[in-house]
């Protein structure tokens, strides 16, 4: 969901959008938060002040929480709580999320991937978005180009990664070829005018129609798991960074405003925090120094870890006195992330890099060799996968 909207330019923010969006979104200090351009949040001020709720307080009622959920990288939700009952007792709700196919996947993205299939495993319908009138729209991709760059980027890394998108409660499609999300679409259309738009996303006189309307396609994208042919209303959520929020605001408004008519419920949603680059910026599929790409070697992957950032100290004895700082290490985060799974393990080596006795070149080491084991195993999975992918459009 993460690269699912990405086309925002910021001149489109005159002053009059800025305002009315500061009035109904988020602005922290001077930092604006947007679907296409957030990379550093203050996590707890989103908490605190701006309506989405701590996910550590519904921890506790959730069986079995994913490893995401225990270990804090999940921070917050809207109406997660609601949901919660549906989960533990696997009954009728769906998963939603999608994918703008223009670019490449890296390893920022398995931990979207981790949520749908631990969802699935509670039950979960998924019901997964190729946006590819967003790319045409707001990239200039061709519908063609977009549905090759999905299938062959997205979807072989999806199944690689362990999803089953063959399954009868999973529906993979095109945007451009649903007639039921385009006729909702239309719908949905009814009841935004221009001021709302520019508001939340900035768009002004010189923005495209085409752009303008993608993102009410996104909206019904959500809401399309609650149509009567995929059963009808049902609780949904979607896990999201928080710099998609904006859209699923949207979203509620526009269900509340379909209630009536339609039995939408408010969508949920979850809020993972972003996994840091290996150079400590924003992991980004346009900067390859600050990312793993999924489609790299096992041995470029390995190579990639042995250059990231970490958080030791500036000398070797200051690390043995002070101790490294595992929540500023890029390292430490892959384990936490993605190549950890016992929880007592990974405490142990947060107290030994704490206490000074893990050097970050041995933790690094270490954290490099699980991460090119990861990629050995992905390679056979991709070669498996590819042919299942194409198979989802035949």
């Amino acid at each position: 969901m993460d690269n699912y909207f990405n086309s925002f330019d910021k001149k489109y923010i005159n002053y009059y959008s800025f305002i009315q969006f500061k009035e109904r979104y988020y602005i922290l200090g001077d930092f604006l938060i947007d679907p296409w351009g957030s990379s550093i949040v203050d996590y707890d001020k989103l908490v605190n002040q701006f309506g989405i709720k701590d996910f550590s307080e519904i921890l506790g009622e959730i069986e079995d929480p994913a490893r995401l959920m225990k270990r804090g990288v999940i921070f917050g939700h809207r109406d997660f709580d609601k949901l919660v009952p549906s989960i533990n007792a696997k009954k009728d709700f769906a998963v939603m999320t999608g994918m703008m196919p223009s670019g490449q996947m890296h390893i920022g993205h398995k931990m979207v991937i981790d949520q749908l299939k631990w969802y699935f495993e509670k039950g979960a319908s998924l019901s997964l978005s190729i946006a590819d009138m967003e790319s045409y729209a707001a990239r200039g991709i061709s519908f063609e180009k977009a549905k090759d760059i999905a299938v062959h980027e997205y979807l072989a890394n999806y199944i690689a990664l362990g999803l089953d998108l063959t399954d009868d409660k999973v529906n993979v499609y095109l945007q451009s070829q649903n007639k039921t999300l385009n006729d909702l679409t239309f719908k949905i259309a009814k009841r935004v005018n221009f001021n709302n738009m520019r508001a939340i996303y900035g768009f002004n006189e010189s923005t495209n129609i085409g752009h303008l309307y993608v993102p009410l396609v996104q909206v019904a994208d959500i809401l399309l798991p609650q149509t009567e042919e995929f059963g009808g209303p049902k609780q949904v959520v979607v896990p999201v960074g928080v710099d998609q929020d904006p859209h699923l605001r949207l979203t509620r408004d526009i269900a509340a405003k379909m209630n009536e008519e339609y039995g939408f419920l408010a969508p949920a949603s979850t809020y993972h925090r972003f996994l840091t680059g290996l150079t400590g910026d924003k992991m980004s599929s346009s900067k390859p120094n600050t990312a793993i790409y999924l489609n790299e070697t096992p041995k470029q992957a390995e190579k990639k870890v042995k250059s990231s950032k970490t958080g030791g100290r500036e000398t070797l004895d200051e690390q043995k006195e002070l101790g490294g700082r595992p929540d500023e290490c890029v390292i430490y985060e892959m384990l936490v992330y993605h190549l950890v799974d016992d929880d007592k393990e990974l405490e142990k080596i947060r107290e030994e890099c704490m206490d000074g006795s893990l050097m970050c070149g041995h933790c690094k080491v270490h954290a490099a060799e699980l991460m090119k084991d990861f990629f050995e195993d992905l390679k056979v999975k991709q070669e498996e996968s590819v042919e299942i992918a194409e198979s989802l459009f035949d």
